[in-house]
């Protein structure tokens, strides 16, 4: 999905239809919070289901950068509260899966919980 985010705003498009689960959504909600898309609607019924991301755009560049993934599936990487750094001196956004449920870095310390790093964002 974040690939795809990636390379749909590298072309300037305006929509991105990706398939829809859970975790897709919730990573969506932690990038539309955090300023990186416009928004996103679930659309259809059942099996078919998809997301529809809105792309945003700032002075006709795209508002992401650089998308960098932490954990592969061939390697995870886990970290407790205390190894979570700020991303780009704060600029920057880092996803984490943790007990409680997918995160920024940010509210993970805040939380005192610490998981899987998923991705960071700038």
């Amino acid at each position: 999905m974040l690939t795809k985010i990636k390379n749909a705003q590298a072309v300037k498009k305006e929509n991105v239809k990706v398939n829809y689960s859970k975790i897709n959504e919730s990573i969506l909600k932690i990038l539309s919070s955090g300023g990186y898309i416009d928004g996103f609607e679930k659309k259809g019924q059942g099996i078919k289901r998809i997301l529809d991301i809105k792309l945003k755009y700032e002075n006709n560049a795209g508002a992401i950068n650089e998308i960098k993934l932490i954990s592969k599936p061939s390697r995870h990487i886990y970290m407790g509260y205390k190894e979570i750094k700020l991303v780009k001196r704060g600029y920057g956004l880092m996803v984490i899966s943790t007990p409680s449920g997918i995160m920024n870095g940010k509210d993970a310390r805040k939380m005192k919980v610490g998981g899987e790093a998923l991705f960071e964002i700038w």
